[in-house]
């Protein structure tokens, strides 16, 4: 058959394209950012595709000769790449309008607890997206998955490692939260079967496990998982997760997607629940999170990742106070001792005066280019530059500096290395 599936490279997209492409199926991925998916999944057909401004049109041509899709696609919340409006609804009905022209099968991913009555945004579009799917005359099946559970890592899954790994304590909001989890091999097994014409259309299923768990209970099991000592849970009041939340929704428009932002912990504060037999009626049973974590053992990698990813933004937050604090003094407060500096060592005044103010400035640019996301790889890689340089350019003009006790030059060198960890955790997905 041949599967076309909406993004096909995030956390269940990718599951789902494997067992599809596993299965022998032709699979035509769909996406924003194809560079990285095509590495990834060489076997696929990619297509590029935006599901806020793709038309009916578009979805058409991307359909017409599949035997169905699969919508994966999905955003958190409102921000400068995401309009919940856009994606979960106005590009569903686009898709549907396309299915009702090529006979396609539409297999809608939506969220374990959606249901009339959600007023929060997340909620209110997902629900929006399903009554417009069910209310039409196309070939469909939606599935709702729970919490899922991969061995990879991405958003809420990625934050409950990196706070399972917290040092001496776990800390937890909403920590008697219910959740039911689903791995995403489950899903994409649902999804198999799902697209088979044998299996009768017109079915809204949850994908989940029947034990509901707490969110210190995840959490706890999660440690033991990634072999760290246990740690007692420390139940926080939502008022201080509110903050951080409040401050990763200002990041967003830096290009920034948390899943520390509000609707995050909106979503965990109601819970993640939904129907265990649903997933009967495609011959499926669900695993346990017991059995998932067992399925995938852990090693090195999972636990160098749930260390370091709280760290990430430290670092990056850190190489951003430091670069924009430098440039400011460089250009302010000791503009003249440093152009002093490189006077006393037969420098014209005017070219040491342009260098110095020069310097200030660049520092000051990589500063705001490495807190946009956009541009923060570039930044990066200008700040480890510009360091090589600043230390080749003082080894010539003033040697005598790497022997100074308060060390301006050796200083520099555990700046750039800082530089280069954010880099090598500067990926998102």
């Amino acid at each position: 058959m041949r599967i076309v599936v909406v993004g096909a490279y995030g956390l269940i997209g990718s599951y789902v394209t494997a067992r599809l492409l596993a299965d022998g199926h032709a699979v035509v991925g769909v996406g924003r950012d194809l560079t990285q998916a095509r590495r990834r999944f060489p076997s696929v057909d990619w297509r590029a595709a935006d599901l806020r401004t793709a038309g009916a049109a578009d979805w058409t041509a991307l359909l017409t000769g599949a035997d169905a899709v699969v919508n994966c696609a999905g955003a958190l919340q409102d921000g400068p790449r995401d309009d919940l409006q856009a994606v979960h609804a106005q590009a569903v009905a686009r898709l549907v309008e396309a299915c009702q022209a090529t006979g396609a099968r539409l297999v809608h991913i939506s969220a374990a607890g959606v249901a009339p009555g959600r007023v929060d945004p997340f909620g209110a579009t997902k629900q929006a997206a399903e009554s417009l799917i069910a209310q039409s005359a196309i070939d469909w099946i939606i599935l709702r998955p729970g919490l899922v559970i991969a061995p990879a890592a991405y958003g809420g899954t990625a934050l409950l490692r990196a706070l399972a790994a917290f040092p001496l304590a776990i800390p937890a909001v909403h920590a008697q939260a219910r959740v039911q989890v689903v791995a995403a091999e489950d899903v994409a097994a649902a999804v198999a079967t799902a697209i088979r014409p044998e299996t009768a259309p017109g079915q809204s299923l949850d994908l989940v496990h029947a034990e509901p768990i707490a969110l210190a209970d995840l959490l706890v099991r999660l440690r033991g998982w990634l072999g760290l000592a246990p740690a007692p849970v420390v139940a926080l009041p939502p008022a201080v997760a509110a903050i951080p939340a409040k401050a990763a929704d200002a990041l967003a428009f830096l290009g920034w997607r948390s899943p520390m932002r509000s609707t995050a912990l909106q979503q965990l504060r109601l819970g993640v629940a939904g129907e265990a037999a649903h997933a009967e009626r495609l011959g499926l049973v669900p695993h346990s999170l017991d059995q998932i974590l067992a399925a995938m053992p852990s090693g090195v990698q999972e636990r160098w990742f749930a260390k370091a990813w709280l760290a990430k933004p430290l670092i990056l937050a850190t190489l951003c106070a430091f670069w924009l604090v430098s440039g400011l003094i460089g250009i302010t407060v000791s503009r003249d001792a440093a152009v002093a500096l490189l006077t006393s060592a037969d420098m014209p005044q005017p070219l040491a005066q342009a260098l110095v103010v020069g310097g200030g400035i660049v520092d000051i640019a990589l500063a705001l280019m490495v807190a946009h996301r956009r541009t923060a790889r570039l930044a990066l890689l200008g700040m480890i530059a510009v360091t090589a340089g600043y230390l080749a350019g003082g080894a010539i003009v003033r040697p005598d500096l790497w022997l100074d006790p308060l060390g301006p030059l050796v200083k520099s060198i555990p700046a750039a290395m800082l530089a280069i960890a954010a880099l090598a955790l500067l990926d998102e997905r």
